[in-house]
C-alpha cells in the first residue's frame, strides 16, 4: 500500500485533509431549498464509495501483508468494531454541528464545536498513541483552538454582534463537539493494538459505520429535527438531481480528506494529523472570503480578527508538525 516516506509528503497529505475537511460544506452551499437531513444520504455514500475506491487503488499497491484486503483478514475483529464505532460518532457529531449552527448561528457554534473537538480528540488520541513531542503539540493545540475561537469572533463581527444562543443550541454544540473529537481516539485504537487496522481498511470501516449509523442517527433528525419541521423520504426521491450529484461529490471531498489524514497519521501519529486536519475552519473561512464573498462588506474589526486567525492557524500548523521531530 501507499504510505508517506517523509514528513514532507506527510504533512502535504494533512493540510490535504484540512482542505478536504474545510471544503466539502460548499456542495451543501450550492443546493437550494433541499434539507440537509435528505442530502447526507447521498453524503454518507459518498463518503463511503470513495474509501473503497482509494482502498483498492492506493491502498492495494504492491499486494504485500499490509495491503488492504489482506490487512483486513489479519486484522482484530474488536478493531474493526472500533473504527466503524468512531465513523458512528462521527456521523452522529456532524448533524448535530449542522443543526446548531442553525440555531445559534456559525459564530457561536462553530468556534464551540471545533474546539472542542479538536481538544478532546488531539489529547485522547496522544494518549492512546504517545509519539512526538507533547510539549509543541500542546502549544499547537492552543494556538489552534485561539484561532477558532477568532474565526467565531470574525463571524460575529460580520454579523453586526454575537447572536444569543439558547441553553439548548449551546448544549448541542458542546455534545457535537465532544463526539466530533471522539471519533479519533476510536481510530487511534483500531489502528494501534494488537492486530492493528492499516489507514485504507481504518477509512473504510469508518465510512461504513458512518454510513450504518444514518439509518439510526439521521431517520431520527428527519422525524424529530433539531431545526424545521419532520421530513420523509419523499422528498429524497423528489429531490433535485443536483442535489444528489452534490451531496455524492461532497461524501467524496470529505473521503478523500478522511484517508489522507489517516494514511499521514500512520507516519506521524494520529494526534498529530487529527490536529492539523483540523485547521479546516481556516479553508472554510477562505471559501467564505474568496468564493462567497462572505467579507465584502466587513469591517475593520472582523478582518482584524480574520487576519489573526490565519497567523495562529498557521503557527499551530509548525508547531503541530515541529512536535514530530
Amino acid at each position: 500500500m501507499f504510505t508517506p516516506s517523509s514528513l514532507t509528503i506527510a504533512l502535504l497529505m494533512m493540510i490535504t485533509s484540512a482542505i478536504c475537511w474545510g471544503s466539502w460544506a460548499n456542495t451543501y452551499k450550492g443546493v437550494k431549498g433541499y434539507r440537509f437531513e435528505l442530502f447526507y444520504w447521498d453524503y454518507a455514500v459518498g463518503i463511503f464509495v470513495m474509501s473503497v475506491v482509494l482502498a483498492l487503488t492506493m491502498g492495494s499497491a504492491g499486494n504485500d501483508s499490509s495491503s488492504f484486503l489482506n490487512n483486513i483478514h489479519a486484522a482484530d475483529t474488536a478493531n474493526i468494531v472500533n473504527a466503524m464505532i468512531g465513523g458512528a460518532l462521527f456521523n452522529l457529531a456532524n448533524l448535530l454541528l449542522v443543526a446548531a449552527i442553525g440555531m445559534a448561528g456559525l459564530a457561536v457554534a462553530f468556534p464551540v464545536s471545533i474546539g472542542i473537538a479538536l481538544v478532546v480528540g488531539t489529547v485522547l488520541s496522544y494518549v492512546l498513541q504517545p509519539k512526538g513531542n507533547a510539549a509543541l503539540l500542546g502549544l499547537g493545540v492552543a494556538c489552534a483552538l485561539i484561532a477558532v475561537v477568532l474565526d467565531g469572533k470574525a463571524y460575529g463581527c460580520l454579523a453586526g454582534g454575537a447572536r444569543s444562543a439558547s441553553r439548548k443550541s449551546l448544549i448541542t454544540c458542546v455534545v457535537s463537539g465532544v463526539l466530533m473529537g471522539l471519533w479519533a481516539p476510536f481510530m487511534a485504537h483500531a489502528m494501534t493494538r494488537g492486530n492493528p487496522l492499516g489507514p485504507y481498511s481504518a477509512a473504510v470501516f469508518l465510512t461504513f459505520g458512518a454510513l450504518l449509523s444514518c439509518f439510526i442517527w439521521n431517520i431520527y433528525f428527519m422525524k424529530h429535527p433539531l431545526l424545521g419541521e419532520p421530513v420523509s423520504f419523499s422528498g429524497f426521491f423528489r429531490g433535485p438531481a443536483s442535489g444528489h450529484l452534490l451531496g455524492l461529490l461532497g461524501g467524496c471531498i470529505w473521503g478523500v480528506g478522511t484517508v489522507f489524514n489517516l494514511v499521514a497519521a500512520n507516519f506521524s501519529g494520529v494526534a498529530i494529523s487529527y490536529a492539523i486536519g483540523q485547521s479546516a475552519p481556516m479553508v472554510a473561512a477562505l471559501w467564505g472570503i474568496f468564493v462567497w464573498k462572505e467579507f465584502d462588506r466587513a469591517g475593520a474589526k472582523s478582518k482584524t480578527y480574520l487576519g489573526l486567525m490565519f497567523v495562529f492557524y498557521a503557527l499551530a500548523i509548525f508547531l503541530v508538525a515541529r512536535s514530530n521531530g
